[in-house]
């Protein structure tokens, strides 16, 4: 039996896949520039770069595909003056199905660093967050699963918040980064007393970031990344990356995500203050050969607002 579905009842289907009846893993938000991003998944990060920073993203995931997912994030981090704290805010935003699904979770952060060595910097973040989730039921309905109707009988929007919290480890040299973190650690279960019987829960999403600096020459840099995330019930996702500065301004690359996607990213550091980054991804899955994803696309901002702090300075390209 063929079934043909709109691009905003194939998202809706995955969610209900994710969340009617069954228990299941629910991921983090994936990012392809996330050697630029990396406080969004680490609160150890905050303030390692020695002055006041400012970093945002919007991700466009599956262009192409009526009521797609889309991601914004906008970071705020700066140290403390003569200290060795760090403190950030974070805003996370996801998007699906044009509102039909809506999380937001703001985060809380600080970190304190330690001097391990003449160059080494190793941080312990810490982060408090609130997330809020709602789900309209006006656009979830009248689904076909497995070939018969399902009817969502629920109308208008239901929404709950949970606490949340979260911690992580960061080493860096001038040439090298190493994180380990976990940004969520309590499992949170949503919409469980709402009587339509859908169920979602979170889980801890472990993240491991690392990346190395090589000087090929005066005005070249070569760096390779890799990003590996791990939640219970989901695949392994590892991101892999490689990438060139060339005299300290223009940046550019691929990335390929095991068994997902491979892409291609650019930046410019338009001056000492502003970096702006872009990047596209083409699915490599049997999504990427359907004729509503065009890919996924990614634009980053950062601007280092004050650099009164300069007993942390870490190069531009981490």
């Amino acid at each position: 039996m063929n079934l043909k579905i709109s691009g905003l009842q194939y998202l809706i289907l995955l969610f209900i896949c994710f969340s009617v009846t069954n228990i299941n893993a629910q991921q983090d938000s994936q990012y392809t520039q996330y050697m630029f991003n990396t406080m969004s998944v680490n609160p150890a990060y905050a303030g390692s770069r020695g002055q006041l920073t400012m970093a945002s993203l919007y991700r466009a995931q599956w262009i192409g595909l009526n009521g797609a997912p889309e991601t914004f994030t906008l970071n705020l981090h700066s140290p403390i003056r003569n200290s060795r704290v760090g403190y950030g805010i974070s805003v996370i935003n996801d998007n699906i199905g044009d509102g039909v699904v809506q999380e937001t979770t703001l985060d809380a952060v600080i970190s304190y660093t330690l001097d391990i060595s003449q160059t080494g910097k190793l941080s312990f973040g810490l982060n408090a967050n609130g997330n809020f989730l709602s789900l309209d039921f006006n656009g979830l309905r009248n689904f076909n699963e497995d070939g018969q109707n399902q009817q969502i009988t629920a109308e208008g929007n239901i929404s709950e918040f949970n606490p949340n919290f979260g911690i992580g480890f960061y080493y860096h040299t001038d040439k090298y980064y190493l994180g380990l973190s976990a940004p969520n650690l309590l499992r949170n279960e949503y919409f469980d007393n709402n009587g339509q019987n859908l169920l979602s829960i979170s889980r801890i999403n472990y993240y491991l970031i690392t990346g190395y600096v090589f000087d090929l020459n005066g005005n070249l840099k070569f760096k390779p990344a890799l990003l590996t995330k791990a939640v219970g019930g989901a695949p392994l996702q590892v991101d892999v990356s490689a990438n060139f500065l060339f005299n300290e301004q223009f940046s550019f690359g691929a990335a390929y995500r095991w068994d997902a996607a491979v892409s291609a990213m650019a930046g410019f550091q338009i001056t000492d203050q502003i970096m702006l980054g872009l990047a596209y991804d083409r699915e490599t899955s049997e999504l990427g050969a359907t004729r509503f994803n065009d890919g996924s696309f990614e634009i980053f901002l950062r601007l280092e607002l004050l650099k009164r702090f300069q007993r942390t300075v870490s190069p531009r390209f981490f």
